[in-house]
């Protein structure tokens, strides 16, 4: 029998929260050496720009490598990836500096760079911000579940606050359990949000299909592999 955890989370003032975008980078095939981008700039491997699906053209973003630490910061000048999971398509001259060039992908962090503050350090702003109003209660049974049929990944996230607004607010809209799954990379706690309990593939995909523009990086989980 599972033991039942009851939790109270409960914010007595007005702050913000930062959250960064956590996910997969991967990087362009040389075949697309001098061909227009979404922005209608040409791209050049040389050059320290990424494909996003959201952000605007021209943003500046410091991308993470998790593993070893190091980190860019690249141009948004186009748009992608779309394959499940990856968050950000690299140039190669970033995919090297990175040091995943041999191996593909990566997990990477991205925070927007903002304006420098006069030492001519670049202060990183984090992608999503999520404000706390006064007093805000989340009362939670929690319970270690396994999970079988299928599920829809939203995202991943390091602020356990934007978790429990964002699966306060699923639970109410879509009905549907909702399953968190901590993740631990290079001594960091990661939070990916699911909604469960589908038990056919096309039931999972039909609810993907629906949360997509709200969460652009969400995929399908099968829970028995």
């Amino acid at each position: 029998m599972n033991r039942i955890i009851t939790l109270l989370f409960c914010f007595a003032s007005v702050t913000a929260f930062a959250q960064v975008q956590t996910g997969k980078a991967s990087f362009y095939a040389d075949k697309f050496e001098g061909k227009s981008t979404a922005s209608g700039e040409r791209y050049k491997a040389s050059k320290m720009t990424a494909a996003h699906r959201t952000l605007p053209f021209g943003t500046k973003v410091r991308v993470t490598n998790l593993a070893n630490n190091e980190s860019v910061i690249v141009v948004i000048n186009d748009r992608g990836p779309y394959i499940e999971g990856r968050i950000i398509d690299l140039s190669k001259a970033a995919a090297e500096k990175l040091h995943f060039f041999n191996q593909g992908t990566a997990d990477v962090k991205l925070e927007i760079v903002d304006a420098t503050d006069g030492t001519g350090d670049t202060q990183p702003v984090p992608v999503d911000h999520v404000t706390v109003d006064e007093k805000e209660i989340y009362d939670f049974n929690i319970s270690r579940v396994t999970l079988k049929g299928f599920g829809v990944q939203l995202g991943t996230y390091q602020e356990l606050v934007n978790v429990m607004k964002i699966v306060d607010n699923m639970k109410g809209t879509y009905k549907k359990r909702v399953a968190v799954q901590v993740k631990i990379v290079s001594g960091v706690k990661y939070y990916s949000i699911m909604l469960t309990g589908f038990s056919k593939r096309e039931k999972a995909q039909s609810m993907l299909d629906e949360l997509r523009k709200k969460f652009p990086d969400v995929f399908v989980v099968d829970y028995s592999k």
